[in-house]
């Protein structure tokens, strides 16, 4: 689809409020006079905040009369502990929203400073699974009332400026606990960001590497969110053509990267992996989430690692839904064995590594150590195949030799 890039530009109501085009970080102001928010909190990373980029966003911010106070200091793999400090600082200073800018961990960090906002419970209790949730087991709408206040929930603007993670278009937020050293899901509707912009023009500044790990994240979340069982077509529908985005425009974006249609297409299906995920993720997640934490390798690389294996893996539940995969895609053949050649040209082409010990150094003990952790993510449930411990090992196994099932 070829596109007249200076008057491309959509509103979309689905599944939040999104706003796309080159150029869109000019209508931040008029988002923030639209959501009633007078004083932000702007959240974004170490790096970033050094920028022109955030700088020129500041500098408007000023100019609209909206006192923004700076929160950066967060990890690449955001910790509890940044949470904390960033909700000390949004209701020491009485801001009444956040803008978040950046990749998926300024984004998280941004969606939990808002759910802290409304309440006094640790942040814990938010997680998949966690006593929150135990409480409010049977309705999701009971839930949105057991917060001290929803409607305390600030509202929150998510502008990504890498494309992968979909934090922009989900109400869940991966955060490691200082302690337990897990990463974890915190999830709540209320998360969900009130207002997404998506501009292609701020993710031309990413390098060809994180381009290309932040794609097989993006595709992670597609393909595991399709894969899942259950009846849920409607994710199943956005997954698959998010892939197709993927298929015909990820590579392009890595080898040239001031590709503005492509970049605005990889924005796009990342938005689509996160809106399609609340079917579910499986293991490639569930084997990344220690690695990430333990070794702080970066998320999107990690999965696409593991994808190989997992979908060799899990070959004997999903191969005929594959097959009618790599005929949408129009690969070489209608197989899964097309499919699965595919993925390991496409990591080839764009520099993902094949073995999880290209990226970090992981022995028996580590495997000891992690599977464990692996089987108890939150996102294993999810996979097609049930899993076992001797699963998780295995599949780490298998990915440090380089061996596919």
């Amino acid at each position: 689809m070829s596109k007249n890039l200076e008057n491309w530009k959509e509103n979309w109501n689905y599944p939040n409020t999104v706003w796309l085009g080159n150029g869109r970080i000019k209508d931040l102001t008029k988002a923030c006079k639209i959501l009633k928010i007078k004083k932000p909190l702007f959240v974004t990373d170490k790096d970033l905040v050094k920028t022109k980029m955030v700088e020129n966003v500041l500098e408007e911010n000023k100019k609209a009369n909206l006192p923004t106070a700076v929160f950066s200091d967060l990890k690449g793999n955001p910790l509890g502990s940044n949470v904390k400090k960033g909700s000390e600082i949004f209701k020491n200073g009485d801001h009444d929203g956040v803008i978040s800018l950046g990749g998926g961990s300024s984004l998280d960090v941004g969606k939990s400073i808002a759910l802290q906002s409304a309440t006094n419970r640790p942040l814990w209790d938010f997680t998949d699974g966690g006593i929150f949730w135990e409480e409010n087991k049977f309705s999701a709408s009971m839930a949105l009332n057991r917060i001290s206040n929803p409607e305390n929930i600030k509202p929150t603007i998510a502008i990504p400026t890498t494309a992968g993670t979909g934090s922009e278009t989900s109400r869940a937020a991966a955060i490691i606990n200082d302690e337990t050293k897990v990463k974890k899901i915190i999830f709540h509707p209320k998360m969900l960001p009130t207002l997404t912009i998506l501009d292609p023009q701020l993710t031309v500044g990413m390098p060809a590497f994180l381009t290309a790990a932040t794609g097989m994240d993006a595709l992670a979340h597609n393909l595991e969110a399709y894969c899942a069982p259950g009846y849920h077509p409607m994710a199943d529908g956005v997954a698959i053509e998010g892939m197709l985005l993927i298929k015909n425009w990820l590579t392009i974006a890595v080898n040239d990267g001031k590709n503005l249609e492509a970049r605005g297409h990889m924005l796009t299906s990342s938005s689509m992996g996160a809106t399609a995920f609340q079917k579910g993720l499986g293991a490639i997640h569930s084997l990344s989430h220690p690695v990430n934490s333990l070794f702080n390798v970066h998320h999107g690389l990690s999965n696409g690692i593991f994808m190989p294996y997992v979908l060799t893996f899990n070959r004997s539940t999903i191969e005929n839904k594959i097959g009618k995969l790599s005929e949408y895609l129009g690969l070489k053949e209608d197989s899964f064995n097309s499919f699965v050649d595919w993925i390991i040209a496409l990591k080839e082409q764009i520099k993902i590594p094949h073995t999880i010990s290209e990226s970090t150094k992981i022995t028996d003990q580590d495997i000891e150590k992690m599977s464990p952790m692996a089987l108890d993510d939150p996102c294993t449930p999810g996979n097609p195949k049930k899993l076992t411990l001797d699963d998780m090992v295995s599949m780490y196994e298998h990915s440090v030799k380089g061996k596919l099932f």
